[in-house]
């Protein structure tokens, strides 16, 4: 009688997701920053930067090579939190909505498994995600009014004892419906394009259909998630004044960026939200199908397979 194949256990597709989802941070931290900068410009009707090369040269003028890592140990934080959910979770309900045949789930099983991992994700990554607004944008304020956080714990615990713990999830809703855009296009995007690769014949699993599959889900994601994006930092960064909120919710900071700024304003910050998006969707899956296949080889014994994805 032949041994059931082995699978790999459920906590190790969290910690390979988010180990994946950190490394890839390490590298793209700046663009995060500078993504960030670009959609809170124009909330005091100054523009402040003409274009995200333009945003990236003033910073690193303004605030050196260190100024253009601020808020890295929230963005790792994030990605710990965030990114070790939502891919353990999409891995996990992906094998289990894959066919005993080995047939994977279509398109929209796929972009519904990833709107849940990501809402899971997205509400576990809340309070860092605040805190990597705060800390990615104090550079833009005046001396006087700058919160100057020394790390991610010392923000979350100064807004949890100066502002309440709620405020660690100010934002939650947006953050969890921009996570479910992203995650539906993203993660089943990737999916849908590995496999559409796959079938032509001309690909091979390994690191170039990984990065052809990554840059086509990057490109997609982008552009389906910049206007809850924008919704989801605005909010985040926003300053309560004479005890009133600026915004009342994601609909009201859509409907005054287009009143104010214009319909296409709500894309604001794109070049660098791809640029950051892209390398970092790219790096991701390609550490993370490094991570599963390394796994697979030595401790399962099932060369040249990935993340199954």
């Amino acid at each position: 009688m032949s041994q059931p194949q082995q699978t790999m256990p459920n906590y190790v597709k969290f910690v390979f997701g988010g180990v994946s989802g950190m490394t890839a941070t390490l590298f793209v931290q700046p663009l995060d920053l500078v993504k960030n900068r670009m959609q809170l410009s124009g909330t005091d009707g100054k523009k402040e930067y003409k274009t995200s090369f333009h945003a990236f040269r003033a910073i690193l003028q303004k605030e050196g090579f260190v100024g253009v890592y601020s808020g890295l140990s929230a963005g790792l934080l994030r990605q710990a939190t965030y990114t070790t959910t939502r891919l353990g979770v999409y891995t996990w309900l992906f094998s289990k909505m894959t066919g005993s045949d080995g047939t994977p789930p279509n398109f929209f099983m796929k972009a519904g498994l990833g709107m849940v991992a990501g809402a899971c994700g997205a509400f576990i990554g809340t309070p860092a995600e605040v805190a990597l607004v705060r800390m990615t944008s104090d550079g833009r304020l005046p001396l006087d009014q700058r919160r100057n956080y020394s790390n991610v714990f010392n923000a979350l615990m100064r807004i949890a004892r100066e502002e309440g713990v709620l405020v660690l999830w100010r934002g939650a809703i947006p953050t969890m419906g921009r996570a479910m855009v992203v995650n539906a296009a993203q993660l089943a995007s990737y999916s849908q394009a590995k496999q559409a690769l796959l079938s032509t014949g001309y690909f091979n699993e390994n690191i170039f259909l990984h990065f052809c599959s990554s840059m086509i889900s990057g490109l997609v994601t982008t552009a389906a998630s910049m206007p809850v994006d924008i919704a989801k930092t605005r909010i985040q960064n926003m300053k309560i004044v004479n005890g009133k909120p600026e915004y009342t919710g994601a609909v009201d900071v859509l409907t005054k960026v287009i009143k104010n700024e214009g319909f296409f304003a709500l894309w604001k910050g794109f070049t660098p939200y791809y640029a950051r998006l892209g390398p970092h969707t790219v790096l991701t899956f390609i550490f993370l199908e490094q991570l599963n296949k390394s796994y697979n080889e030595y401790f399962l014994g099932q060369s040249g397979k990935g993340s199954g994805l």
